[in-house]
């Protein structure tokens, strides 16, 4: 498998989001969604490479690397709080029937895991998990957008 045409940065953005999602032991179709979405958006050149770049980031999803990895690689405190915003999105979205908690515990747990590593103030995590909608909440994946825009900002050159 030849690896997505992203830059190492983008590439380990979309583990470390990954491995997030991975926590609970399986991908849930809406996490794939959002992040084939969202990374389709902000990794291609142009809407023409969307699909092809959708098709080689679905191959990645089946990775799994620990976030001990690949959390120090991220450049600084902004890359470290975008990737508590986009992990808080998409662990959101594991809910596989409606009685369930919007979060899964396994999940959560993982999540802690990486808010301890990311070594983010308390009121930064605070912050950042209060300006996350829900997914069944958001209209026209409004804060999606605004993050792969930050995102978009933090990694380019």
């Amino acid at each position: 498998m030849l690896p997505p045409p992203i830059s190492p940065k983008e590439m380990n953005f979309l583990r470390i989001v990954t491995a997030m999602a991975w926590a609970d032991g399986q991908l849930e179709a809406d996490e794939i969604r959002i992040m084939l979405d969202e990374f389709a958006e902000l990794f291609a050149k142009s809407d023409a490479d969307k699909p092809t770049l959708r098709r080689s980031l679905r191959e990645y999803l089946e990775q799994n690397v620990p976030i001990e990895e690949l959390v120090p690689q991220l450049a600084g405190e902004e890359e470290r709080k975008l990737v508590l915003r986009l992990v808080y999105q998409v662990i959101q979205a594991s809910r596989r029937r409606p009685d369930e908690p919007l979060v899964n515990m396994d999940e959560a747990a993982a999540y802690q895991r990486l808010v301890r590593i990311l070594e983010l103030p308390k009121e930064t995590v605070a912050e950042i998990e209060s300006s996350v909608i829900p997914p069944e909440e958001s209209v026209g994946g409004g804060i999606i957008k605004n993050l792969a825009a930050k995102l978009h900002r933090l990694i380019q050159p």
